[in-house]
């Protein structure tokens, strides 16, 4: 039998993909939020989308979905995409200058999983601190800026995540991050948020994004992700921020000409998906007691917070890669994220049977692994 890597340590049979790219038959995909597929509304928006050339800043879908997204989150203009990382990118990009460093927490998307953007591209340095279940307080990253001295790298900009997901999806407190940028404008710095997840954050909190991002001078969210659209993601902020962001995303490859055929799903999944992500975060909920009840598996409950479980599998005497490729067969897929971490998301293509499922699985293939004395 032939396969393909799909992600990581993750095969997948070429073979047992649907029609239209619908996951295959009985499998529980829980690798990510990402792999979620456009709903039909998404499809016919796609379809039916009026186009121009957004390079010419003639698409118009694209522009009510730039418009409205600056609505939402209480921003004077929006930029769409084609990603998360461009978005970022764009941002450090337009905050900082060569040589500069970005204070983040030292397991972020933008310190790991960026493929060292900041630095490649912005020609910018990390400067990590390491915050409890990922969050940071102001006290943290005030111990990390850079003194006023000619002959040291200059602290520029600081870089937050919400939902937090190296970390488990955790979330930050709305008043924690009014503070860090209270303290961080003082001093003459940008706070920039990559809120990736930024509405399952707000799921979690009963709070609206425009509150929860009122201070910091730039923030990115996905489209792609718990939202569920195909493509996408943007970034909010002031004019001058965005005009200067569209440059740079002209340099990075990012004009996408008749761009409205995707920023039409944006659309749909921007007015019609926060209100259903209570649903993603109670499966998750749900996984994580599920996941506790299993003898040599631990796990938090009360630490998840958004539609991320994290657990550690290190007393079933196998590595998380180990695990993942059990469970793999069985149809249920799993991400690892450290030697004994394994990462599960909830997401709109996987209803409450599925995460009973998945359980029911994993207890029998960990019990297995016990009894065979692994």
């Amino acid at each position: 039998m032939s396969y393909t890597v799909a992600k990581g340590n993750q095969r997948v049979d070429p073979n047992q993909v649907a029609e239209l790219g619908k996951t295959p038959e009985g499998v529980v995909d829980l690798r990510s939020d990402t792999v979620t597929r456009p709903t039909p509304e998404m499809r016919r928006a796609m379809a039916e989308a009026e186009v121009g050339d957004d390079v010419y800043g003639e698409d118009p879908t694209v522009n009510r979905l730039e418009k409205r997204a600056a609505e939402i989150f209480g921003k004077e203009a929006g930029l769409f995409v084609p990603t998360g990382c461009m978005g970022n990118l764009i941002a450090i990009k337009v905050w900082t200058h060569h040589g500069d460093e970005v204070i983040c927490e030292e397991r972020s998307h933008v310190n790991l999983y960026e493929l060292a953007s900041m630095s490649a591209i912005a020609g910018c340095m990390p400067r990590v601190t390491r915050g409890e279940d990922g969050i940071l307080t102001w006290k943290q990253i005030e111990a990390v800026i850079r003194p006023k001295i000619y002959y040291d790298s200059q602290t520029a900009l600081v870089c937050l995540e919400n939902t937090s997901n190296m970390a488990g999806g955790t979330v930050y407190p709305t008043a924690q991050v009014q503070d860090i940028c209270d303290h961080a404008h003082a001093l003459g710095l940008k706070v920039h948020l990559d809120g990736a997840r930024i509405f399952n954050a707000a799921t979690a909190l009963g709070d609206n994004v425009a509150q929860m991002t009122r201070s910091v001078d730039s923030v990115m969210f996905c489209l792609s992700k718990g939202l569920g659209a195909p493509v996408g993601s943007m970034i909010a902020g002031a004019h001058a921020f965005i005009e200067k962001g569209r440059v740079y995303r002209k340099m990075f490859g990012g004009g996408m000409r008749q761009a409205g055929v995707i920023a039409a799903a944006g659309l749909v999944a921007l007015e019609e998906s926060p209100a259903r992500l209570g649903i993603d975060q109670e499966n998750a909920k749900r996984l994580a007691e599920g996941i506790a009840a299993i003898r040599g598996l631990r796990i938090d409950p009360k630490k998840v917070r958004s539609n991320i479980v994290i657990f550690d599998c290190s007393k079933t005497g196998k590595t998380a890669v180990e695990l993942c490729d059990v469970l793999h067969p069985y149809g249920v897929w799993a991400q690892d994220t450290g030697l004994h971490s394994v990462r599960l998301v909830t997401h709109c293509d996987v209803d409450r049977g599925s995460i009973e499922r998945a359980l029911v699985v994993l207890q029998d293939v960990v019990a297995k692994t016990q009894g065979a004395g692994a």
